[in-house]
């Protein structure tokens, strides 16, 4: 989705923003799921 609004003509720069906006926080999310699932082994 955002490879194609930024392909397109006339690219809606606030949607594009608001969708990697919301990539980053998925991305955020993800990673503090996996380190809650993940144990941190101490050395």
């Amino acid at each position: 989705m955002i490879n194609h609004l930024t392909l397109s003509a006339y690219p809606d720069q606030l949607q594009l923003k608001r969708l990697k906006k919301r990539k980053l926080r998925l991305k955020d999310s993800i990673r503090q799921i996996e380190s809650r699932l993940i144990p941190d082994i101490d050395a």
